[in-house]
């Protein structure tokens, strides 16, 4: 019978591990890319509209919206909103790079141009994928992320001139034979049929379909990762930020609740849509 007089210790209840979080998109770059997404949707759903006009599903929907003239309007709209977000982020490049003078925009470990270490992560991960070495240790943005990147940038400039001078043909005709602004016509719709094909497949794939991501990346919505998330995937800038003493200014709250549920919401709506633009584009192609 145990003494009465006896003290039992009670072993204090362990403390939940909290995961701290850190900023890896501002607000300013999660609205940027929310106009990227959205009006990029809306140009490519019309775009091909246009382009496969015959189709049955092209017509149908060309009826429901009041004809391809309307379908035409928004492709114009979705075009100058689209124009103005890129100026609006070229010009913040140049702003901090050149007035501000903020170091790793055009080069280094933060920058989104190309590297050697980029070149070397490549070949890395090749050899990974193998089985013949270890998994690169990525710096803020890995090699994929900067293609995908430059492919927008590059798609922007020759998608954007070529369009306007379909727009605008009486104006660039002062400047432009008459053979270039039919150039012009074929590239806008090969180039644009070339990035609908590479936003909805391998943007697809490199964000939300890997292994460490799938079945989606929900940073780029609520702009905050945990630190295994950051640790895991980027170890090299971890390591850089901790060895500099930024980590404190970069850790920020959880994402509210509500803050994942809309971006859940939002993102499975913008793959599903791309999908299906996907699989309508490829059967109007190949099939007609």
């Amino acid at each position: 019978m145990p003494d009465p007089t006896e003290t039992v210790a009670i072993a204090a209840p362990e403390k939940p591990v909290v995961s701290r979080y850190f900023l890896r998109f501002t607000l300013a770059q999660r609205y940027l890319h929310a106009v990227l997404f959205t009006t990029f949707l809306v140009l490519a759903a019309t775009g091909l509209m246009m382009r496969f006009s015959g189709s049955i599903w092209a017509i149908r929907f060309a009826r429901a919206v009041g004809g391809f003239g309307a379908i035409l309007f928004f492709h114009k709209f979705c075009a100058l909103v689209l124009t103005l977000a890129f100026l609006i982020h070229v010009r913040e490049i140049f702003a901090r790079g050149l007035f501000k003078h903020e170091k790793g925009i055009f080069w280094g470990p933060t920058s989104m141009v190309g590297n050697w270490k980029d070149v070397k992560d490549l070949l890395g991960h090749f050899r990974w994928f193998l089985g013949l070495g270890p998994k690169p240790r990525f710096e803020r943005y890995a090699y994929w992320e900067k293609f995908d990147y430059w492919a927008v940038f590059w798609g922007m400039v020759v998608i954007g001139f070529s369009g306007y001078a379909m727009w605008f043909a009486p104006f660039f005709a002062h400047f432009l034979p008459g053979w270039a602004l039919n150039a012009v016509l074929v590239i806008h719709s090969e180039e644009g049929l070339l990035a609908i094909l590479f936003i909805f497949s391998i943007h697809f794939v490199n964000t939300h379909l890997r292994p460490d991501s799938f079945p989606m990346d929900m940073v780029i919505f609520t702009g905050r990762e945990s630190e295994e998330e950051f640790k895991n995937r980027r170890p090299k800038e971890y390591e850089r930020m901790l060895i500099e003493g930024k980590a404190a200014a970069r850790i920020t709250d959880a994402p509210p609740r509500w803050l994942i549920n809309f971006s859940r919401v939002v993102g499975f709506t913008a793959i599903l849509i791309g999908l299906t633009l996907l699989v309508l584009a490829l059967s109007a192609y190949f099939v007609g």
